[in-house]
């Protein structure tokens, strides 16, 4: 068993994460650009699944933003759900997934997007940061298509044309439910 010293280390370094994840949205929301800079780790990644965002190191991540903030006006961001894991003795690096969904303006248009977050965090000098980000969606529409917009498989709409959503039908376990049960 763990000492108590462990133990406490660990629940420090738990909660120093969740604090990192709700920064994020803050600092997100309220355009903190300099601050959104010191949530990353100088060689930190931070990308989507669907391949339009894909930044390494600080410099281009903030860089990314801007063009993000170029066609975003206000948001809120709303994390749910955070599980993180600690890899090995849990002091140097520990692995996450986080829900959320956000309430933004978009090219003229009010969306709302269901995503998560599947995260690397490192613990530096300066405290815990995000060194690998990855941001999928569920869904991210204009707010007037949310009521059917679980109906298909094509839930972006934040681009030009829609796209596929990034989760859940391109999980693997949601790949073996549905071959299982004869859906597949």
């Amino acid at each position: 068993m763990a000492s108590l010293e462990d133990r406490i280390a660990r629940l420090e370094s738990e909660s120093q994460i969740r604090q990192l994840v709700a920064r994020y949205c803050f600092y997100i929301d309220d355009r903190r650009i300099d601050d959104i800079a010191s949530l990353f780790t100088h060689d930190a990644r931070l990308r989507s699944s669907d391949g339009v965002m894909d930044a390494t190191g600080v410099d281009a991540i903030i860089e990314q933003y801007h063009r993000r903030f170029d066609v975003l006006g206000p948001g809120h961001h709303f994390m749910h759900d955070i599980q993180i894991d600690f890899v090995g003795d849990g002091r140097s690096e520990a692995t996450g997934r986080v829900t959320g969904h956000a309430e933004l303006w978009r090219t003229g248009k009010m969306m709302v997007t269901a995503l998560r977050y599947k995260d690397v965090y490192r613990n530096t000098d300066d405290g815990w940061k995000f060194a690998d980000r990855e941001i999928s969606f569920l869904y991210y529409v204009p707010v007037s298509e949310y009521p059917d917009i679980l109906s298909g498989p094509d839930r972006n709409h934040a681009y030009a044309e829609p796209r596929p959503a990034d989760f859940p039908e391109r999980l693997p376990s949601w790949i073996a439910y549905e071959k299982a049960r004869g859906r597949g």
